[in-house]
């Protein structure tokens, strides 16, 4: 089995594309260059899809920045110390951009013949972004069903979200009971000079409040 997995090089993609691979699907790894404000992360996705041995790694580059409207593709600040259970949707939410990956990423999968895609959102743990939620990855399955040649042909194409439902704690120790190492990955939105991690962004305090629940001591601080 095929499967297409969206990796950014963050923790929740790298622990999503490990649990398709226990699931015995050979995976194909797609990241996205789309303007984001550092490359460490791209740098991580390289690392993480070498640990998973992937079969292939795509990157593509789709600067969103001439659109705007986020923090993580302009000049604009990214929040620190904010309140993450806050209902607002924040500014480092990118407009639209998990429509445009799934989109990529379900074009590759209907030319590999695949008709599985794998991306690690969230509906627990997060910032509020929209198209984390349940209900938009219902949607988007539906309409890669009706706008390819595959779906029209009979196919389905399914959205695998395996830690939709999860934690931030349960997301960290299901990676280690799979053995990641998550020393590999770059969660920050806003890293330091050198890539060291701020320690106050959103994403940082989730990413310190899963392994506070786990137990467990990120690596990542380590080195």
């Amino acid at each position: 089995m095929r499967a297409v997995v969206l990796l950014s090089g963050g923790l929740d993609s790298y622990t999503a594309a490990a649990i398709a691979r226990a699931q015995r699907f050979t995976l194909f790894a797609l990241t996205i260059h789309y303007g984001q404000r550092h490359v460490h992360e791209i740098e991580a996705a390289r690392a993480v899809a070498g640990a998973l041995g992937v079969e292939k790694h795509l990157e593509l580059e789709v600067d969103l920045r001439a659109i705007g409207g986020s923090s993580l593709t302009s000049g604009d600040p990214v929040p620190h110390g904010r309140d993450v259970s806050a209902a607002d949707i924040p500014s480092t939410y990118v407009p639209a951009r998990n429509t445009i990956f799934l989109s990529l990423a379900l074009g590759w999968a209907e030319v590999l013949g695949a008709y599985d895609i794998v991306i690690g959102v969230n509906a627990l743990d997060y910032s509020g972004y929209p198209d984390c939620r349940p209900e938009f990855i219902a949607a988007f399955e539906r309409l890669a069903t009706l706008g390819t040649r595959a779906g029209v042909e009979g196919a389905h194409f399914r959205v695998h979200t395996p830690l939709i439902a999860l934690n931030k704690g349960e997301i960290v120790k299901k990676g280690l009971e799979l053995g990641l190492d998550y020393g590999l990955t770059h969660s920050c939105y806003d890293p330091l000079p050198g890539g060291r991690a701020c320690g106050t962004c959103d994403s940082c305090v989730l990413r310190a409040k899963g392994f506070r629940e786990a137990g467990a001591r990120d690596p990542a601080l380590l080195r």
